[in-house]
């Protein structure tokens, strides 16, 4: 059985692992830190389509960590790649922000209101009703629905917000059609991020802090996968899954060492 000595590379999810809001989790700088210093491959991973990898790099560096932005991958890249190799040079019309716009343009895509190929929705919040009906009309037209991520709310500081995936839910009920989602849950997000370092699923670990997406599509892509408990998962949620991850750690903390650290929460496949 694969353990954490045979791990060589790694992929992490950010909000709930490495930061909370503004704040660095603990041993979230230790780890990075450790990674760059023995030479390990390494993303780290977002769902979230808003940004680029410039802006969520400088975004970290405030809180105190010091992530490459050429070591961050969003769901933004990955949809970008994604479509660059079903139709290079295409053409879309884009309901988001900077992350998925300048992802798409560097691709080699062009923007458009008229006949696109594609019809892309990201993350964005200014969503208008001339937009949306625009994209569902375009999509009705025959243009192919794809979609960032499946996350229905994200969080703000005044509670939840509508996000991509209730969006992709208003166009599906005014069209049938269903999107192509790149982002997590799917795995594909973790295959384009492998090719991006040059990494191989039987020697890469994927850190994340939900089961639903983090765990699912890292054990789905191959990977060797640890729950963090920084995030929303807790014990009594894990239960409710009919899958479980190789390991179930209280934080990156339990990472930072030259052996694994010893974790109170004992691993589910212990007692296979």
């Amino acid at each position: 059985m694969r353990t954490r000595q045979d791990i060589e590379c790694w992929l992490t999810d950010m909000d709930g692992v490495l930061v909370h809001e503004n704040s660095p989790l603990p041993g979230a700088k230790e780890l990075l830190q450790q990674w760059q210093d023995r030479g390990t491959e390494f993303l780290v991973l977002t769902n979230n389509s808003i940004f680029t990898p410039r802006d969520l790099a400088a975004r970290l560096r405030a809180s105190g960590l010091d992530v490459p932005e050429e070591r961050i991958w969003t769901s933004a890249l990955a949809t970008a790649d994604f479509l660059h190799d079903q139709m290079p040079g295409g053409s879309a019309y884009v309901i988001g922000e900077a992350g998925i716009i300048t992802a798409l343009h560097e691709a080699g895509f062009t923007m458009t209101e008229h006949d696109p190929d594609f019809v892309v929705i990201g993350e964005t919040r200014s969503y208008s009703f001339e937009a949306i009906t625009k994209a569902i009309r375009l999509i009705a037209g025959g243009a192919r629905f794809i979609s960032t991520n499946p996350d229905a709310t994200g969080p703000s500081a005044d509670g939840i917000l509508p996000a991509t995936g209730a969006i992709n839910a208003l166009i599906t009920k005014a069209t049938g059609r269903v999107p192509y989602i790149v982002g997590k849950p799917n795995p594909m997000m973790f295959r384009s991020a492998l090719n991006k370092i040059g990494a191989h699923s039987e020697v890469t670990g994927m850190i994340g802090d939900r089961m639903d997406t983090d765990i699912i599509a890292g054990m789905e892509a191959g990977l060797h996968t640890v729950l963090v408990m920084t995030g929303i998962s807790d014990p009594s949620l894990v239960e409710t899954y009919p899958f479980r991850p190789d390991e179930i750690l209280h934080g990156v903390h339990e990472l930072v060492a030259a052996t694994p650290a010893e974790s109170e929460l004992e691993s589910p496949r212990a007692d296979v």
